[in-house]
């Protein structure tokens, strides 16, 4: 332990972070997009991306509450350390080569308020997504969202694809998301 030349008081070595874990909702369209796009990013530290809540996170971070890990962003470094929402994202960043100034600069006390609001935005859109799938949403485009247990899989290049099977011939399978009810005609 190190002591803090102003008042002698023990301090605890700074631990360096070599590799992160981001815990994410695969059912989740915006967690899946934002998963995708931080595998494409030139990477400074490691990323590695695990379902949340899965047997594999709950395997590896046995102390964890997954519960939360459903609610929140959560990442966790190679010693445990445990980021949650806004400093999750900025962990994110400062991994990214691209954009570890930009973590730098959300990081001070004048951007920290612009890192929260982007949190609380994608939560917020996050949160309206699984609600459009329940009565209590009201009107709108009158669907849900669909996720990995109804059939979809979502691929970056490919896009949307719907790999489960109807239960009968007078089955409906799901539209795509984005998709119109009645099965759009293809153009041209």
């Amino acid at each position: 332990m190190d002591r803090t030349p102003a008042t002698g008081a023990a301090t605890a070595a700074p631990v360096p972070v070599r590799r992160l874990t981001v815990l994410y909702d695969p059912d989740c369209g915006l967690c899946s997009f934002v998963r995708g796009w931080l595998s494409r990013q030139r990477q400074l530290v490691p990323l590695e991306t695990v379902p949340a809540a899965s047997d594999e996170a709950r395997r590896r971070f046995p102390r964890l509450d997954h519960a939360s890990t459903l609610r929140e962003i959560t990442v966790i470094g190679d010693s445990g350390q445990v980021y949650r929402g806004d400093a999750a994202w900025l962990v994110c960043l400062w991994a990214l080569s691209e954009y570890r100034p930009t973590a730098h600069r959300l990081s001070t006390r004048s951007g920290a308020p612009l890192a929260r609001a982007a949190v609380l935005m994608a939560a917020r859109y996050r949160e309206s997504q699984w609600n459009r799938g329940t009565a209590a949403a009201g009107p709108g485009w009158g669907g849900r969202v669909y996720g990995t247990a109804d059939g979809w899989t979502y691929d970056t290049q490919d896009g949307w694809t719907y790999t489960g099977t109807a239960a009968g011939p007078d089955s409906a399978v799901p539209a795509a998301p984005g998709a119109c009810a009645g099965g759009c005609a293809p153009p041209g």
